[in-house]
């Protein structure tokens, strides 16, 4: 499926948006159920308009970008100046959410907040993640830090409606930033494949928090370029439509979507108003084909329970084991090689220990319910992912 070829009348466009599911997203209400990442729209300010426009006439009203991603704000705010100039907006208006990183200073914080605003050329955005709280020190630095006082001054300032915070980190850390009450919104990621942050989503979502996840196609497993195993599991849907269905059905306020050009956005107009329960037939073949991943991995299919952990070498067991289930279970050794080999390669965006570190102390074996030869997997599991990174996109 997809979109026409010809530009949306302001008529089919406005229709669409009213046909959109919304749901509430911290203190902004009405989110569309798919959100807009600009990252891949940053060859020029037509192919902006252009992926722009088409998200409009597929229901999105919430735009993701972030001054790290190129000329992207730059061409987003010319853009949008340009689509109000048309009238072709989603019902309602944009929303409009950018990052900072945590460990500025107050004052280089200030300079950036005031670049993205300068270079969207809008005077307030509506939510502002603070990108990249991997480290205990970046959320003390958000809480008590330089960073408090930044967030403080902006919002007096009214130059952003709400503060979230994106994490690549602990679940531990993760739970303690929703907890803190400081946030409005969270970005995790968020997949199919992996649902183990979905508990973390489901407290953020009982605190009145928005919930955005994060690259559910891509870092959820390529799903956008599945295994011919993947596709004939997931009959008779396809794995990422299932995918953006499982997280929608939890009720997850947005999921990202990124594009280069109007035919990416198909799936969203497509799902636009999808935000019901899951039906029987979705639920038989998620069933079907969590059953069917476990029964080719065997006896040797680690169950993620996180009992086996810590590991004296700061190895992550679950997370590389998890990688051989879907190279095993799904035939996703490209997905699974890509992320292994990133290990110690990202800074704290990743993890930085491989199973190369194991030296078999075996302190693990008694802590695991499933009785798994831990070593020995960790061993099969680097020489099956170990290979040359490829390159990364901001995550």
């Amino acid at each position: 499926m997809t979109l026409p070829s010809t530009p949306p009348t302001q008529t089919q466009a406005k229709n669409l948006s009213i046909n959109a599911a919304r749901r509430p997203f911290g203190r902004l209400g009405g989110v569309s159920l798919f959100t807009l990442g600009t990252m891949r729209a940053t060859k020029s300010e037509e192919q902006m308009y252009e992926v722009l426009e088409s998200a409009a006439f597929a229901g999105i009203n919430h735009l993701e970008t972030s001054p790290a991603y190129g000329s992207a704000e730059s061409f987003l705010g010319k853009a949008l100046k340009k689509l109000n100039l048309n009238s072709k907006e989603p019902k309602g208006g944009w929303m409009v959410t950018s990052k900072l990183l945590p460990g500025l200073s107050f004052k280089e914080g200030q300079k950036q907040l005031q670049g993205i605003l300068e270079r969207l050329d809008i005077p307030k955005i509506n939510s502002l993640a603070i990108h990249g709280i991997n480290l205990t020190n970046h959320l003390e630095w958000t809480i008590n830090g330089e960073g408090a006082d930044l967030l403080q001054w902006a919002e007096e300032e009214k130059l952003i409606e709400q503060v979230g915070f994106s994490s690549h980190g602990s679940l531990e850390l993760i739970e303690a930033a929703i907890e803190s009450n400081r946030f409005q919104f969270c970005s995790l990621h968020l997949h199919l494949l992996d649902p183990s942050r979905l508990p973390l989503a489901k407290l953020a979502l009982e605190k009145g928090m928005g919930v955005m996840a994060i690259s559910p196609a891509d870092k959820g497993g390529r799903l956008y370029d599945p295994s011919k195993t993947l596709i004939e599991d997931c009959k008779p849907f396809p794995p990422l439509e299932l995918a953006y269905r499982f997280l929608i059905a939890q009720e997850i306020s947005t999921l990202t979507l990124g594009a280069s050009k109007a035919a990416d956005l198909s799936i969203a107009k497509k799902l636009r108003s999808s935000d019901k329960s899951l039906s029987l037939e979705e639920q038989d073949v998620l069933k079907s084909l969590k059953e069917a991943g476990e029964r080719r991995v065997g006896a040797s299919h680690c169950g993620q329970c996180r009992k086996c952990l810590p590991c004296p070498k700061s190895i992550p067991i679950t997370e590389l084991l998890r990688l051989r289930n879907l190279t095993l279970g799904y035939d996703l050794e490209a997905f699974a090689k890509e992320r292994y080999n990133l290990i110690g390669k990202a800074g704290h965006w990743w993890e930085s220990t491989n199973a190369n570190a194991c030296e078999k102390c075996k302190e693990c074996l008694p802590r695991c319910p499933y009785n798994l030869a831990i070593p020995d997997l960790l061993e099969e599991t680097h020489k099956l992912l170990a290979d040359k990174p490829r390159r990364r996109l901001w995550s």
